[in-house]
């Protein structure tokens, strides 16, 4: 398969051998449901939202949007991030956030090593 296969099947694995160890969530997952995915990440951490407590799961839900931190002012800046130590211009941190974009980005070569 590939050492990234390789990679998140182990801990694939190892979610399901220790599923209050290691939480394996799925960004397709996080797209198509993310209020569930947020009250499934509370739980895992020990820190469930209260029974009714709709206005806090959509908060966190707005906070953690890619619209939202797309448009942050530490985002905008034209700067690099000194993050990774090369320098990566801010603005690539956030692409469009819709599931199968990365084929817009990958050459065949690439895509063909990922398989």
């Amino acid at each position: 398969m590939g050492p990234f296969w390789d990679h998140v099947l182990k801990y694939r694995k190892a979610s399901l051998e220790r599923p209050q160890k290691i939480m394996f969530l799925k960004y397709e997952d996080l797209k198509r449901d993310p209020r569930g995915q947020v009250k499934k990440l509370a739980e895992f951490m020990g820190r469930p939202f209260k029974f009714g407590d709709e206005d806090s799961i959509d908060k966190m839900v707005w906070r953690c949007s890619l619209e939202r931190l797309k448009n942050l002012d530490v985002k905008k800046g034209t700067g690099r991030s000194s993050l990774t130590g090369i320098g990566i211009p801010k603005a690539s941190f956030f692409r469009l956030g819709v599931v199968g974009d990365w084929k817009n980005h990958f050459t065949e070569e690439m895509d063909d090593h990922l398989d």
